[in-house]
């Protein structure tokens, strides 16, 4: 069981380096980050935890409208292999939660894309997930 718990951190740390934020001006100053995978396994609902970064005070952001996310194999070269993504409650303010099962392992990219009060343009990213068996 330890094993498991070692391959989730450094999934969640390599899916933290692997975030591409939104390349348009109004936007580079939002960062998406993964902050929990709980149990990234093939077959079980998992619950992904992303955190909306205002990069210029790093305060987290609040209330920005979700209004896409996808969840696929692009990584794998699988971008039809997809899986549903359900929004969960928000429990602490600047932190979203999305409920997802995974259906095999290898890498799953999660997409997201959100509108921020008094932005035009939208902030999205990309950020990758290693399931286990």
């Amino acid at each position: 069981m330890p094993h498991k718990f070692s391959r989730l951190f450094a999934a969640i740390a390599a899916a933290t380096f692997l975030s591409v934020p939104a390349l348009r001006a109004e936007t580079l100053d939002y960062s998406f980050e993964l902050l929990e995978v709980t149990y990234p396994v093939v077959g079980g609902d998992s619950v992904l935890t992303m955190r909306l970064t205002d990069l210029r005070d790093q305060q987290p952001v609040a209330e920005a409208v979700i209004f896409a996310t996808r969840l696929d194999m692009e990584p794998e070269g699988m971008v039809m292999m997809t899986s549903p993504v359900t929004p969960l409650p928000i429990e602490k303010l600047g932190e979203y939660r999305f409920s997802a099962a995974f259906s095999m392992k290898g890498r799953w990219q999660i997409s997201v894309a959100a509108k921020i009060q008094g932005e035009v343009e939208t902030v999205s990213a990309r950020i990758i997930v290693e399931v286990q068996e």
